[in-house]
């Protein structure tokens, strides 16, 4: 057994579970319970950030909203991968980062093809993108990047303090949730459930890849497979 199918075995049937666990999240919100609370002030929420625009927001929810585009979160994470690469010089935690990222935007990408939502009717302060409202890819793709390097951070510090300091880049998806939501751009379950894709795909990525188990099983599993077929019946 190689790596690659080592890794995907562990991985794979979760992350399968997780797309079909978003894209019946999704139907259950816009077709079964949308006349049913709390779904049913949404529109409120989103008049409400409309109201409550002023000339500084507005600069500061596109500046975070930048923050969580495609190509500053492609950069980023090349970049923070590469830099602990170099730093750590293990592969575990870069790779752990890139899988985070990558397997957030398959889970959005195959959510939109199947849920067909319409943005807030409010007016929107960027350009609609072609995909679906639900769920919101600027805020998982922001929250798999900077809560997963805040789990990176955190392992390798020793200090209580220090910990709880590298936690706080969480705040970073939270202000692009913000932003997106202020921008018109989103509903609140929108950008909720993009936090539980990327927390998901957290968890999932963490289990097969830096858990100590994940570790002993892959230089042990492989090896030891290579051993069992070499044995004479």
């Amino acid at each position: 057994m190689s790596e690659i199918a080592f890794y995907a075995k562990r991985i794979l049937p979760s992350l399968v579970a997780l797309q079909l666990g978003m894209i019946g999240l999704g139907l259950l919100i816009t077709k079964v319970l949308s006349d049913v609370w709390p779904f049913t002030v949404e529109d409120g929420v989103n008049r409400y950030f409309a109201a409550h625009r002023t000339g500084p927001l507005d600069v500061v929810t596109e500046i975070f909203s930048l923050v969580g585009s495609t190509p500053v979160i492609i950069g980023v994470t090349a970049i923070a991968a590469f830099v602990l690469l170099r730093t750590l010089h293990s592969w575990r935690e870069p790779i752990f980062l890139c899988a985070v990222v990558s397997a957030q935007a398959i889970v959005f990408f195959f959510a939109t093809l199947v849920i067909d939502r319409q943005r807030p009717q409010v007016h929107r302060l960027d350009a609609s993108p072609p995909t679906s409202s639900f769920p919101s890819g600027h805020t998982s793709a922001a929250f798999a990047l900077y809560a997963g390097l805040a789990l990176i951070l955190a392992r390798l510090v020793r200090q209580t303090w220090a910990k709880w300091l590298c936690w706080l880049l969480v705040l970073v998806p939270v202000c692009v949730a913000t932003s997106r939501l202020y921008r018109g751009m989103h509903h609140p379950s929108d950008v909720t459930a993009s936090f539980l894709n990327g927390a998901l795909c957290i968890t999932i990525m963490a289990a097969a890849i830096l858990s100590p188990r994940a570790q002993t099983e892959s230089s042990s599993g492989p090896r030891v497979y290579s051993e069992q077929r070499r044995r004479p019946a």
